[in-house]
C-alpha cells in the first residue's frame, strides 16, 4: 500500500487488515504536513476530527460494519461547507466565515465512512483556471511549481501529489475537468441533477437551490474511484428523497473496442496548442488501432458552435449574477462590455437579462439537450479538448470580469483568456457528464488530457471509457518531486 494507490485498493487493504483506518489517515496527514508547503493546496485542515473519525472507523470495522468508503481519507473544495470549518471561496470579505452545517455531499461522504482531512484551495470567488486568492494564497502544480494546477478546484494538485485519494470539486466552466487535465488525473463533471447542488459558498441549505449548469464532481487518480464516489453522492437534494431514488446505469460498453467514439472536429475560432492537437491525434490513431469505431463528427445543426457558445455565455452570466448586488452587477457589465469581444458581450447580456430572455435561453438550452440525446443514439462518447494548452505559467488575474479583454498565448497566437470557457461549455450547456482523461505527458514533461462527454445521466459510460482510454494511451503518472 502506498499513497498513490487507488481508493479501491486502499479499501481492499483495509478489508484484509493490512493496515488500520488510523494508519491510513496518518499516512495522508504526514504527507500533507511534509509536502504541502510546496503546493499550498490543503488550506483548511481538520486533522483532529479526522483522527477521531479514523478511530471510529476502525471500531466500526471491528464490529463487522461495511460501508462504501469506510476509512478512506478525502478532501473537499474550500467552497463546499463543512460544519466548523471556514468557507470563504477565497474572498477576503468572508475570511472569518465558519460554516454551521455540512453540505449534503459532505454528509453523504461521512455516512459512507469517508474521513474528511480538510479543504482544498480555490481561485478568487471560483472564477479562474488557477487556484489563487487573497485569503490562502497560490496553489502550485505538482508537475511544475511555477504553473497553474487548474481551477477553480485546486484539489487536483492534492490528488496528483498523493495527499488524498479523492477530492470533491465543482464545475460550471471546467473547474473540475481543467484541474484534472492540468495535474494529470481524472476529473469528473457529473450530469446535472445527478448530485446535490446545495451546500456551497455562504448560502443556507435549500432543497432546490436556484442554480443552473453548475455541478459537483470527484477528482481521483483512478476512474473506478470516481464511479464509486458518484454512487455514494448521487441522489436528490435533501427533502426530496421521500419521493424518488437514484441509481446510475452501468456503462454502455465494457471493452474499449466496443465504444462508438465521435471526435469533435477542429474548431477554427477556438485554437488549441500543438500539445493538445498532438494528444488529440494520438488518441484518434490509438483508438482506431484498438478497433474502436471512431470518426470526426458532431451534430450538424450546431454549425461552427458560435451560437452554442453564445447561449452558454448568456446563461452563465445569468447564473453567476444571481448573488450580485446592483453595484457589483453594474461593474461587471461594464468590464465585459469594454472587452469588445462578441462572447464577453453575451456574458454582459446575461447579467442584465430580463425574465423573458432568460426563459427564452432556457428553451434554447432544452433544444440543445434534445439534439444531444438524439446524437447519443448512434454514439457513446464525444472526445474533445478540455483545455487550450498544457498547464500555463501562473499569471495575475484580478477578479471576475478583469480577464474579459486579457489575452493569453496559444503557441504563437494570442487569444482572449476567457476563450478557455469554450471547450468546457460543450458539456456544461446541456448538463452532460464529462470526464477529463489523463493521456500522459507532453514532450516538455507536463500533463495533457482530453475530455470524454457522454449521454445525460450515463456518467459511468464516460468514466469507463476514460479508464480504458487512459490505460491504453498514457494514464495517471506520479509527479517526480512528490514520489517519495
Amino acid at each position: 500500500m502506498n499513497p498513490f494507490s487507488s481508493a479501491t485498493a486502499m479499501l481492499a487493504a483495509l478489508d484484509r487488515r493490512e493496515l488500520s483506518c488510523a494508519e491510513l489517515t496518518e499516512l495522508h496527514i504526514e504527507r500533507i504536513e511534509r509536502h504541502d508547503e510546496k503546493l499550498n493546496v490543503v488550506v483548511v485542515r481538520d486533522f483532529g476530527r479526522a483522527r477521531e473519525a479514523a478511530r471510529a472507523a476502525d471500531a466500526a470495522r471491528a464490529r463487522g460494519e461495511r460501508r462504501p468508503l469506510l476509512g478512506i481519507p478525502v478532501t473537499v473544495k474550500e467552497s463546499i461547507n463543512v460544519a466548523g470549518l471556514r468557507t470563504t471561496s477565497g474572498v477576503s470579505a468572508y475570511a472569518q466565515n465558519v460554516a454551521s452545517y455540512d453540505a449534503s455531499v459532505v454528509t453523504r461522504l461521512r455516512d459512507a465512512g469517508a474521513i474528511v482531512l480538510g479543504k482544498t484551495n480555490v481561485s478568487w470567488d471560483l472564477t479562474d483556471w488557477q487556484a489563487t486568492n487573497p485569503v490562502y494564497g497560490r496553489t502550485a502544480n505538482p508537475w511544475d511549481l511555477d504553473r497553474s494546477p487548474g481551477g477553480s478546484s485546486g484539489g487536483s494538485a492534492a490528488v496528483a501529489a498523493g495527499l488524498t485519494p479523492i477530492d470533491l470539486g465543482s464545475d460550471i466552466g471546467g473547474s473540475v475537468r481543467v484541474p484534472g487535465a492540468f495535474c494529470g488525473v481524472f476529473g469528473h463533471k457529473a450530469s446535472e441533477t445527478a448530485l446535490p447542488k446545495s451546500g456551497q459558498r455562504m448560502s443556507p441549505p435549500l432543497p432546490n437551490p436556484p442554480s443552473l449548469m453548475g455541478v459537483m464532481g470527484p477528482i481521483t487518480r483512478d476512474a473506478a474511484d470516481a464511479a464509486l464516489t458518484m454512487d455514494v453522492l448521487g441522489g436528490p437534494e435533501g427533502g426530496e428523497e421521500a419521493a424518488w431514488r437514484f441509481t446510475l446505469p452501468a456503462a454502455r460498453r465494457e471493452h474499449l473496442k466496443d465504444f462508438r467514439v465521435a471526435v469533435l472536429p477542429q474548431v477554427e475560432w477556438a485554437p488549441v496548442s500543438a500539445d493538445i492537437a498532438a494528444a488529440r491525434q494520438h488518441a484518434i490513431d490509438a483508438l482506431a488501432r484498438a478497433g474502436v469505431h471512431v470518426r470526426e463528427v458532431q451534430p450538424a445543426c450546431f454549425g461552427d458552435l458560435r451560437e452554442y457558445f453564445r447561449l452558454y455565455r448568456q446563461l452563465l452570466g445569468a447564473a453567476m449574477g444571481l448573488r450580485l448586488d446592483a453595484a457589483e452587477r453594474a461593474r461587471r457589465i461594464a468590464l465585459f462590455r469594454a472587452a469588445d469581444w462578441e462572447f464577453s458581450d453575451a456574458h454582459a447580456h446575461g447579467l442584465e437579462a430580463t425574465a423573458a430572455e432568460f426563459f427564452s435561453w432556457h428553451r434554447g438550452r432544452e433544444r440543445v439537450r434534445a439534439v444531444w440525446a438524439e446524437f447519443f443514439r448512434d454514439w457513446d462518447i464525444v472526445l474533445a479538448p478540455i483545455t487550450l494548452f498544457a498547464p500555463y505559467r501562473q499569471i495575475d488575474v484580478q477578479g471576475p470580469g478583469s480577464g474579459a479583454g486579457f489575452k493569453i498565448a496559444v503557441d504563437d497566437q494570442d487569444v482572449i483568456y476567457q476563450m478557455q470557457l469554450f471547450y468546457p461549455s460543450l458539456a456544461t450547456l446541456p448538463g452532460l457528464p464529462a470526464t477529463s482523461v489523463p493521456l500522459g505527458l507532453t514532450r516538455g514533461g507536463l500533463p495533457v488530457g482530453l475530455q470524454a462527454i457522454g449521454p445525460y445521466l450515463e456518467d459511468k459510460t464516460t468514466l469507463r471509457f476514460a479508464a480504458l482510454c487512459a490505460e491504453a494511451l498514457g494514464g495517471v503518472l506520479t509527479p517526480p518531486m512528490f514520489a517519495a
